[in-house]
């Protein structure tokens, strides 16, 4: 027996608030950054929000395997990790390629305005 699977009651009892109180704390920073990705001031604060969301995840699912002793849930959370490191590249990517036509299309009104 390791970790969370002990024989003594009372300590499994601690560990099982210490898992409702980490979920519980996951879910208002889940709120709060949920909060940062709707209301952020630029694009770039909304990625990094949705990442965290995405992070945040990622660590409930493995709470929740040890809580319920079910393995399948821990290749869940990796497959979540890999979905959501890609479409954090992918919003990245998409931000960047809009950024620098705003870069390009300013620039190109600059030369017009001197010239």
């Amino acid at each position: 027996m390791t970790g969370y699977e002990t024989a003594d009651p009372a300590l499994q009892s601690a560990y099982r608030i210490l898992f409702i109180g980490a979920l519980l704390f996951l879910a208002v920073m889940m709120l709060f950054c949920f909060l940062r990705a709707v209301w952020g001031p630029r694009v770039a604060d909304r990625i990094v929000a949705v990442n965290m969301i995405g992070t945040m995840v990622m660590v409930t699912i493995a709470i929740l395997a040890l809580m319920q002793k079910e393995g399948y849930l821990a290749d869940i959370c990796l497959i979540y990790a890999m979905i959501s490191f890609l479409a954090v590249v992918v919003l990245t990517k998409v931000y960047m390629g809009v950024y620098r036509e705003r870069q390009e299309k300013r620039k190109e009104e600059e030369e017009n305005a001197d010239a």
